[in-house]
């Protein structure tokens, strides 16, 4: 699976590190140091796939992210030292699509970059079947199988779970899970997500303490298996 992806990162040794595995992987990859190169390069050279270290200098990661936004169509994958849950969050509300925490494997990397190919390919094709391993959902018909059995959602149950599902594959905050499913009144009450995908995990059958579909994000929110 080719694909273009822009390393954004003033480290060079993490510049050729990530050029040097990324392209073992027939990824096709260029690197530049700043938040303003990487506008520039994103405008220019429309990477797939832009990997994001928040500790730039001058303009920051979040400055960064917050000006790639509305100019690229890219996906944002975070790559940053700081694991800590806030700027994992902030990260991900700001429009990043993925959050990665140095040091980090190449394997576990370039797995997280295909997903997010795969996703964008799916959505460029305008599939209107979702198929993650034996969970299928109709888009058009809005229904939902897993492992051949249809399962019964409310209206709520179902919005929750078409979202992560065409964001599978990407943590998703408790945050943007209320904006798109209940709307902006409902922000900052987790206890719907929570409530509403331990319902959703029943009626799949997932056992919550090792979820096959709907995995936790501590102190972010939730991730459906790609």
């Amino acid at each position: 699976m080719a694909g273009r992806v822009l390393v954004v990162d003033d480290e060079l040794e993490m510049q050729r590190a990530l050029r040097t595995g990324l392209q073992y992987h027939d990824l096709d990859v260029r690197a530049v140091g700043s938040g303003e190169e990487a506008v520039r390069e994103a405008a220019s050279w429309r990477p797939d796939v832009i990997l994001l270290d928040l500790g730039l200098p001058g303009m920051d990661g979040f400055a960064t992210l917050r000006a790639l936004r509305p100019t690229t169509r890219a996906a944002v994958i975070v790559v940053s030292v700081m694991p800590g849950e806030k700027d994992k969050v902030r990260a991900l509300d700001a429009g990043a699509d993925d959050y990665v925490v140095k040091p980090f494997g190449t394997d576990e990397l370039v797995a997280r970059i295909k997903a997010v190919l795969r996703r964008q390919a799916d959505v460029s094709a305008g599939e209107p079947v979702i198929h993650l391993g034996d969970l299928e959902i109709d888009l058009a018909r809005r229904s939902v199988k897993a492992a051949g059995r249809v399962v019964k959602l409310s209206p709520t149950e179902y919005e929750l779970l078409r979202y992560l599902a065409l964001h599978a594959g990407k943590p998703v905050t408790h945050t943007t899970l209320l904006r798109q499913v209940w709307g902006e009144y409902a922000v900052g009450d987790k206890y719907n997500t929570r409530y509403v995908v331990a319902q959703i995990r029943k009626k799949l059958g997932d056992d919550p303490a090792n979820p096959r579909y709907i995995v936790n994000e501590p102190g972010v929110g939730y991730r459906l298996e790609a």
